[in-house]
């Protein structure tokens, strides 16, 4: 008791003190969480055990604005003569929902599934083509849906761990970034289950990759 009565002033003082900073961050500075993101330029090959590289080039760009899109590249792998897209799409937000209606013209409802290890991730079958679709988070898993997307955002936004670089200025917070990944293969007589394998095996490798090498935060 004696022990908890003498450092508790400290802490409250300590606690107080976070309290103030954070406020007079959020009243005094408001255009720090504007600052903008690192420019970010996809590597020309990305390796994928069992697959080949067979080519890389950019993806059109939209015709509409879209601030939300920082940087894009498309890569084609081949396997026994069976061809894998794979378009990524660096995004400051991670609604996948919105984003594949902006970027794509799928109509189709994904199924949504998990994985231990990777996260959550989309497949779905339209006009003779399977695809996997996903956002790969700054931490956590993956994740497909909006609610998905919050609740990882928040889960580590919240951490005390980002709280000094955020004071800093060095990170944002939240931090809203997603690397959408959008694979897909076509059906080629094969039936939609054995076309999602194919793009789930694909799919866990590029993850773990693109986990290991993702974009930097902000700019000095």
């Amino acid at each position: 008791m004696f022990i908890w009565k003498q450092f508790r002033i400290p802490l409250l003082a300590l606690t107080f003190s976070s309290v103030l900073l954070v406020l007079g961050k959020v009243i005094l500075l408001p255009s720090a969480e504007k600052r903008t993101l690192t420019p970010f330029v996809f590597p020309e090959a990305v390796p994928l055990p069992q697959w080949q590289l067979k080519a890389s080039s950019p993806l059109p760009e939209p015709t509409e604005e879209h601030p939300e899109l920082i940087a894009q590249k498309h890569y084609q792998y081949i396997q026994n003569d069976l061809p894998l897209d794979i378009e990524m799409r660096y995004m400051a937000d991670g609604n996948l929902k919105q984003l594949m209606r902006k970027y794509t013209s799928i109509s189709s409802s994904a199924v949504v599934r998990q994985h231990q290890g990777v996260g959550y991730y989309g497949l779905l079958v339209d006009r003779q083509r399977a695809y996997l679709s996903a956002c790969i988070n700054p931490q956590g898993g993956s994740t497909f849906t909006p609610q998905q997307f919050n609740q990882n955002r928040y889960l580590y936004d919240q951490r005390w761990q980002r709280l000094l670089p955020w004071l800093l200025s060095q990170q944002s917070l939240p931090d809203q970034r997603c690397l959408w990944a959008h694979l897909s293969v076509p059906l080629q007589n094969s039936s939609p289950e054995a076309a999602y394998t194919k793009l789930e095996n694909a799919w866990f490798s590029w993850h773990q990759w693109w986990q290991l090498h993702y974009p930097k935060l902000l700019s000095g």
